[in-house]
């Protein structure tokens, strides 16, 4: 069978791509996803959970292998302190992140959209991505000119009544500081504090998946849902693209059809691009691979948002109660008034609960990000022709001075609020954290791991003296808070140990202009240089937008599927 579109990737792109192009019942549609299915009624338990940390540490849903770099990599002297490398919890399972992450849906700011325009994106600014951020939406709590009421995701908010005593200890400390209160978050992009957006329902998550890729779209007679199907390489006669080889359940297939689409996300993406001889032909060179078509910008301008965490530990009356199990109820958006970037740059998560065992039920922590930032010298590339090895992967966070400028503001802003009566009377022993390699450890989701911080949990929650010590002892790693308050230098040390990315990797196949030599694809993500082949995923971003990516992903496979039905 030839089928008119292969879809390498299973995620939010992808299942919004499978939805609408399967409509149109002449279109024979093929979905290839590595990772497992989750059958509608029948999602892992993990995956539908309304917390998102039992999905997200679950080594089931992940590309298992993937390490990252974070910091600045020297080529000059690479292995003179070369940072270490960390695990990057990438989703290998259908519907993607959606299907683990933390179910925030936010969309950006038209400020984004209008650079997107600038960049080369014509056809992306404000006015024209709404349309499609409303198409994919259902929202439960509005219904004006900001929202949608027909989308097949879900979104809802935690009314503040709800919210945990901590998450209304913040809302009360933001207001003392004179910030304005917003009932939507996704209304007019302007700085306060907000119930945070998600896409839930019925204290259900709702993923890319279960929303496109529901019974009645299985039972499509075009559309073929293909999981435990890991493709392996791309086929070419001459410079068009004609299939693809993949490995279904351990055995190796060949799937041909007239346009294939890779929404395999920002790593894995321009990986398979590398792989069949499309990127810059020094890497290609080095590699051995036979270059198809000369694009220097495959796998380079990788982005994410940089972020740093305070954290403290909750009281017991404070934390996680009978209203909701997510832990994100409460969000804040500000402006660093640096020279020159844009209004509502930075964005605090408040994180009520921090992983899921007993010990993250007792640490809150404010998860501050740069929304809008300028660091964008990070790179995929390959380290190996084989298509089992993960690639290189380089975000290279704060490589621009203005990104840890506003990270070390961010925690002092943020401490100062830690510092105010209301999260005073809730919370005790503030630090800051770092997603180190001991806390990932720990988050793994096992038997041994839940005993483990059973017995550090009732430590904590005894007398103060000893909850102190350990937590000095054991959960903070390099830094106190009364340090990096004190001392600049060990505050600028602490935000460059531990500063990561907040999983939102993107802009590695950009797409732009004809005449810009590091676009990669055109406005409807079709890749240049070469036929029947496109990028549909967070990978084709100008730049990263000031949101969390899930939703602005959606938008992008929802208008981009248009403008294939269109013939675009």
């Amino acid at each position: 069978m030839i089928y008119d579109y292969i879809i390498v990737g299973g995620g939010s792109a992808g299942s919004v791509l499978a939805n609408r192009l399967s409509a149109r019942s002449s279109n024979k549609v093929l979905v290839c996803e590595a990772g497992q299915d989750t059958p509608p009624g029948n999602e892992p338990p993990e995956i539908r959970d309304s917390y998102s940390g039992t999905a997200y540490f679950d080594p089931r849903f992940h590309w298992t292998e993937l390490k990252v770099h974070t910091q600045v990599v020297s080529h000059n002297n690479p292995h003179e302190n070369r940072p270490p490398l960390r695990k990057y919890e990438q989703a290998r399972v259908l519907g993607g992140g959606s299907s683990i992450n933390g179910q925030m849906a936010n969309r950006g700011a038209p400020t984004d959209y209008a650079e997107w325009v600038e960049r080369g994106a014509e056809g992306w600014g404000w006015d024209a991505v709404l349309p499609y951020f409303k198409k994919v939406e259902r929202d439960l709590d509005f219904d004006d000119a900001w929202h949608g009421k027909d989308g097949r995701i879900p979104v809802r908010r935690i009314p503040v009544e709800h919210w945990t005593r901590h998450a209304q200890a913040v809302g009360e400390a933001c207001k003392q500081a004179g910030m304005k209160f917003l009932p939507d978050q996704n209304g007019e992009f302007v700085d306060g504090y907000f119930p945070v957006t998600h896409s839930n329902a019925a204290e259900q998550r709702v993923s890319a998946a279960m929303g496109y890729l529901d019974a009645t779209t299985r039972k499509r007679p075009n559309l073929t849902i293909s999981t435990n199907t890991q493709v392996k390489s791309l086929i070419f006669d001459g410079t068009r693209c004609v299939g693809v080889t993949a490995t279904v359940n351990g055995a190796d297939q060949e799937f041909r059809g007239r346009e294939i689409i890779l929404s395999s996300g920002a790593i894995h993406s321009p990986a398979h691009l590398l792989r069949a001889g499309i990127g810059p032909v020094g890497h290609l060179r080095d590699m051995g691979i036979e270059v198809v078509s000369a694009l220097p910008g495959v796998g380079q301008r990788l982005m994410d948002h940089p972020s740093i965490a305070l954290s403290s530990f909750i009281r017991p009356k404070a934390r996680m109660n009978e209203h909701t199990r997510r832990h994100i109820q409460v969000g804040i958006r500000y402006s660093s008034d640096l020279p020159g970037i844009p209004k509502s740059d930075m964005f605090v998560a408040v994180v009520s609960k921090s992983a899921w065992h007993a010990v993250g039920e007792q640490i809150a922590s404010l998860l501050t990000f740069i929304n809008r930032t300028y660091s964008e010298t990070g790179q995929v590339k390959l380290a190996t022709r084989d298509w089992r090895a993960e690639p290189i992967v380089e975000f290279n966070l704060l490589s621009d001075t203005r990104d840890l400028d506003r990270l070390k503001q961010g925690f002092r802003k943020m401490a100062a609020l830690q510092m105010m009566e209301p999260l005073k009377a809730v919370t005790d022993n503030p630090f800051p954290a770092s997603y180190s390699e001991r806390v990932r450890k720990i988050g793994v989701v096992n038997a041994k791991n839940k005993f483990l911080t059973s017995v550090i949990a009732k430590f904590l929650d005894g007398p103060a003296a000893l909850r102190k010590y350990m937590i000095e002892k054991y959960v903070v790693e390099g830094f106190t808070f009364e340090q990096v308050m004190s001392d600049d230098e060990a505050l600028e040390a602490f935000v460059r140990q531990a500063a990561i990315g907040v999983w939102h990797a993107s802009c590695t196949c950009r797409m732009g202009r004809a005449d810009d030599p590091m676009a990669v694809t055109d406005i409807s993500g079709r890749v240049r240089g070469v036929q029947g082949l496109r990028v549909v995923d967070a990978s084709i971003f100008p730049i990263v937008p000031c949101a969390n990516t899930n939703f602005p992903t959606l938008m992008t496979a929802e208008k981009i599927s248009d403008a294939i039905l269109a013939g675009n």
